[in-house]
């Protein structure tokens, strides 16, 4: 179920995140956010076991995917971690016919983060982004802070605006 509460962070989070690039830029457009730590499982490095951490409901921390369109080449597609991806959708939304994950050994030559890190902020390049209409209803979204262990909570119409995101239904 999604709510747009806005997430309490838990104890673990107390310790002072470091400053990450996502954050910088961020801080370069005079947005406000909050940042919080986890201990990262790293046999489960899911978006929903972050939200587990934090102590807050998996609809309001999005996962940031890599995929692969026949026509774009790379986009991002950021969902509730709760949620799966709509390949058909996100593939319609984006021109494309048809749409693959990236493969996990591509994802850091392609955005300069690691797995379980990834962000469309500060991403080595600047791909398409599509972010799910859910974002909208909440108060707060929390997004990898592109680092292990660090995520970001902020406004999802000013991390649309950031990233330059196209909202659509892409997940299911």
């Amino acid at each position: 179920m999604r709510t747009n509460a806005t997430p309490s962070v838990s104890k673990r989070t107390a310790v002072k995140a470091p400053k990450t690039n996502a954050a910088r830029i961020l801080d370069g457009g005079g947005i406000v956010y909050e940042m919080a730590t986890y201990e990262l499982d790293m046999s489960d490095f899911s978006a929903a076991r972050v939200a587990e951490e934090l102590g807050v409901d998996a609809g309001l921390v999005f996962k940031t995917l890599l995929v692969t369109g026949d026509r774009s080449g790379p986009v991002f597609a950021v969902i509730p971690s709760d949620s799966g991806l709509d390949l058909k959708a996100l593939a319609r939304v984006s021109g494309n016919r048809s749409m693959v994950m990236v493969e996990k050994a591509e994802i850091e030559k392609l955005t300069g983060y690691v797995r379980g890190c990834v962000t469309v902020l500060a991403a080595k390049r600047a791909y398409r982004v599509f972010v799910d209409e859910t974002a909208e209803i909440c108060d707060q979204i929390g997004v990898s802070g592109g680092a292990i262990g660090v995520q970001i909570f902020l406004g999802p119409s000013d991390y649309i605006r950031i990233t330059a995101a196209e909202v659509s239904a892409i997940a299911r």
